[in-house]
């Protein structure tokens, strides 16, 4: 392009911007976020449990009630579900009717995949084979397991490096990934997990960092021994395919008492991160409906912010 060319062009494109709408000034001048919110549906759970709600309703809830548009699931609201089409069908009705899209699926009691005994580990293995599938079927790409076992750290990080080695395997060949959440025991141990991550070395298993399970050690309800939770975050956000943003109390401010959001979310940023960091609201002061649009309002300003 020569001298004459260019300043035409220059000055077309000048021209067009001074006449450009101010939304669309915005458009462009706006930086793109790292990441987009999700909803984590244990942050219904009591609603759940109680039956004022049913997992069926889960994405109309989201897109109507908190304007979210992709959803978490938790397995043991439809347990028995996860190998019945006309249900899993309903589903995808129910989501596609709300314009909400399927992110991933927590899986709860389906054995320990750190067991030390190989048998057990291996059934545990296999009862996530279901749920692979289920999250294949809904449009998932994740499902969350947990890296759970009984002996010694270094017993229990090699059994559940082989235990997730395997399960990987299997969710590769449908294109699903496998995450481990820092879930009480070793696995909120943040080197500990990171650890196995480094020794299961599979592109599609990775961490589930919440910002909010760093108890390593309970004594009745309360935590006897926890983990630093900026310091685990950091660990695991080198291996994370989601992240979970856990809550429980705000202050006068908006700003979650138990965490520094904003300390923790350029944690996420600068370790590169762009995918999904889902609301997940466990405390007692607010109604879960509060709860979930006080953390959705607090990570929303911070993601302008940084």
């Amino acid at each position: 392009m020569n001298r004459k060319v260019f300043l035409r062009n220059a000055s077309a494109i000048a021209a067009a911007c001074a006449v450009m709408p101010a939304w669309g000034k915005e458009l462009i001048s706006a930086k793109k976020s790292f990441f987009e919110i999700s909803l984590a549906q244990w942050s219904l759970h009591k609603k759940l449990f109680a039956k004022e709600i049913d997992n069926l309703d889960f994405p109309a809830i989201t897109k109507k009630e908190f304007g979210i548009s992709v959803v978490e699931y938790v397995n043991v609201f439809f347990k028995d579900k996860a190998e019945n089409t006309q249900y899993l069908n309903e589903l995808l009705k129910r989501c596609k009717d709300n314009g909400v899209k399927n992110h991933l699926i927590m899986c709860d009691g389906e054995g320990d995949l750190g067991n030390t005994d190989a048998n057990a580990r291996i059934k545990a293995v296999e009862n996530h084979y279901k749920w692979v599938n289920a999250a294949k079927y809904l449009g998932c790409a994740t499902i969350r397991v947990n890296a759970a076992g009984r002996g010694t750290a270094t017993e229990v990080s090699d059994a559940a490096a082989e235990g997730l080695a395997r399960l990987g395997a299997y969710a590769a060949k449908e294109k699903i990934n496998v995450i481990v959440e820092n879930h009480g025991g070793y696995s909120s141990d943040g080197s500990w997990l990171s650890g196995v991550m480094k020794k299961v070395n599979k592109s599609n298993v990775g961490t589930l960092p919440d910002f909010g399970n760093f108890c390593i050690r309970r004594d009745g309800n309360t935590c006897a021994e926890e983990y630093d939770r900026y310091k685990g975050t950091k660990e695991l956000m080198p291996f994370a395919k989601g992240v979970s943003a856990k809550s429980y109390n705000f202050d006068d401010k908006g700003n979650c008492v138990e965490t520094d959001y904003e300390k923790m979310l350029k944690i996420v940023k600068e370790a590169g991160f762009n995918g999904y960091v889902g609301i997940e609201y466990e405390g007692s002061a607010l109604s879960e409906s509060e709860g979930i649009l006080k953390t959705k309002a607090l990570l929303e300003r911070i993601q302008k912010a940084i």
